[in-house]
């Protein structure tokens, strides 16, 4: 399963490691077991801090082909039932460091937070190999895991234990449950997990109360490309500078091709975020990832408030918080995300191999998502509200080709159905004729654009009717100070390489209006004297 390529580079990743690492499997059979097996004992064999023990652990491990990792012989609370091979390969792997003694990779006040939970806390995580998205939760559950000796964690492959997920009626991943309790699902994060805790135990938020940073020069709000941009040319200006994001790459980190960045051909989201944080690493930024901010003073010096307690004082403020995907708002689509309603067709895809689903828009993701299913299921049925797609010609043409692909046009959804706790069709009303229609199905992917992510910016600048910032040709917005850029804002053209330019953009205006002010505060300390 892995090349003498793989094997070297695990090599020289494990060099460093300052604790011995021990991978203790569960004893018993399984048709996948020796593979298991095969697969911890060719990474054993890159260290010799690494090493491979079958043991009898009933009542910690979940079956034959579960493990756990050791660590100096204590048990980290990382488990694992599966062979973590595809995108959950990295997630071994910076378990292995991590647990040897390699620095986690979280947030100072996300760590305080973790520190601080009191009961134990048996976390489960169901993924599919093939989604993109559930590494980034069993990563931040496996470093929970390591904070705090009452957290374990489990990443199970759903494919592989079918009854669990019969049992649960999971349908989508990353599906997290806690203590055997569904906890959360759908579309998660890091972020996401941290707010649950808090909710939990909104008393694990006093642990950073009172914290703050120096008064910075720039801080920019969000992590995509257009605050990425932004962060950067502030720095390069020699600035304090830092940025607050709750998921670090936004929504590119979930787009996997994108061939329209200029100057570079062919790349995925995946890849794109891991070049803008190289990039970043360039410079002297200050990042608080997985935190939101719930509130924002203006003023001469904004301070913002954090979702982790703690507060920073900021000369000027750029919000680049992009968009999230937009909801239908129809009956049965919240009532059923993860049971057959999903947003993601990478990630939840593989749950409806051989069914019939309905993907909602007719816009490029809409039709990309169509393509990308059309593989996977029996058919797709493509609703577009309009009288005529939205997408790409050259998208129409390969969707017009599939025997398994159906375009219906000028319909609407009117609510999505359910029985047994699962979707089972849905209805929609023909808008020429008003004549509803119901059609039977297990899935339904909602891709209709996004909406922007400014809920905590009401009251503080103006606002459109849709959300959106009003900025101007220099991205001000109406609160003096405060700067806007990229997805979240009025700029037309929602693109990557739009939003790094406006980005860098709001960085140069913020710099001028600091400039400025400068003077003016000079100009007050003389007349003062």
């Amino acid at each position: 399963m892995l090349t003498q390529e793989i094997l070297q580079a695990l090599k020289s990743y494990t060099a460093s490691m300052q604790k011995n690492v021990k991978f203790v499997i569960q004893t018993g059979d399984h048709s996948k077991r020796d593979e298991l097996v095969t697969f911890l004992s060719d990474i054993a064999g890159v260290s010799d801090k690494l090493s491979i023990e079958q043991r009898d652990t009933s009542g910690v491990l979940r079956s034959a082909i579960s493990f756990l990792l050791e660590a100096d012989g204590e048990d980290t609370g990382i488990r694992f039932s599966g062979i973590p091979g595809g995108h959950e390969f990295n997630s071994l792997v910076l378990a292995i460091l991590h647990a040897s003694g390699t620095a986690l990779k979280l947030d100072d006040s996300v760590k305080s937070i973790v520190k601080g939970v009191s009961e134990p806390l048996k976390f489960e995580v169901f993924i599919s190999l093939s989604c993109h998205n559930c590494p980034e939760v069993v990563q931040a559950l496996n470093q929970f895991a390591l904070l705090n000796p009452l957290i374990s964690s489990e990443m199970i492959d759903g494919g592989l234990y079918p009854e669990v997920i019969k049992t649960r009626d999971i349908q989508g991943v990353p599906s997290v449950y806690l203590n055997g309790e569904l906890f959360a699902n759908g579309k998660v994060d890091a972020s996401t997990l941290i707010d649950k805790l808090l909710e939990l135990q909104p008393e694990l938020k006093n642990a950073n109360a009172g914290a703050s940073l120096p008064t910075q020069d720039v801080t920019v709000i969000g992590a995509g490309p257009a605050g990425v941009s932004a962060a950067i040319y502030a720095a390069r200006k020699g600035l304090k500078v830092t940025i607050v994001a709750d998921r670090f790459g936004g929504q590119v980190k979930d787009t996997m091709g994108i061939e329209n960045l200029i100057s570079v051909p062919k790349t995925t989201g995946p890849e794109l975020v891991n070049n803008l944080q190289a990039h970043m690493q360039d410079y002297d930024i200050t990042l608080k990832e997985h935190v939101r901010v719930d509130e924002i003073k203006s003023g001469n010096i904004k301070t913002l408030t954090l979702s982790s307690g703690e507060t920073i004082e900021t000369k000027t403020l750029i919000v680049a918080t992009g968009a999230r995907w937009r909801e239908l708002g129809v009956p049965g689509e919240k009532e059923n995300v993860g049971n057959g309603v999903a947003y993601c067709p990478h990630c939840d895809g593989p749950f409806f191999k051989g069914k019939d689903i309905a993907v909602i828009g007719g816009g490029n993701s809409g039709i990309e998502a169509a393509l990308d299913l059309a593989g996977i299921v029996k058919s797709v049925t493509v609703f577009e509200f309009l009288p005529e797609l939205k997408a790409d010609q050259v998208l129409v043409k390969q969707a017009e080709k599939r025997e398994n692909i159906t375009i219906l046009k000028n319909v609407a959804a009117k609510q999505i159905t359910a029985e047994n706790g699962k979707v089972n069709g849905i209805e929609y009303i023909d808008r020429a004729t008003d004549d509803v229609n119901d059609q039977a199905l297990s899935g339904v992917f909602v891709q209709i654009g996004l909406v922007p992510n400014s809920q905590f910016l009401k009251g503080v600048v103006d606002l459109t009717q849709y959300g959106e910032v009003e900025i101007d040709t220099k991205c001000n917005t109406s609160e003096p100070g405060i700067f806007a850029c990229g997805d979240v804002t009025t700029v037309p053209y929602k693109q990557i390489v739009v939003s790094m330019g406006e980005g860098a953009k709001a960085s140069l205006a913020a710099f001028e209006y600091l400039l400025s002010h400068e003077d003016e505060d000079q100009v007050q300390t003389e007349q003062a004297a």
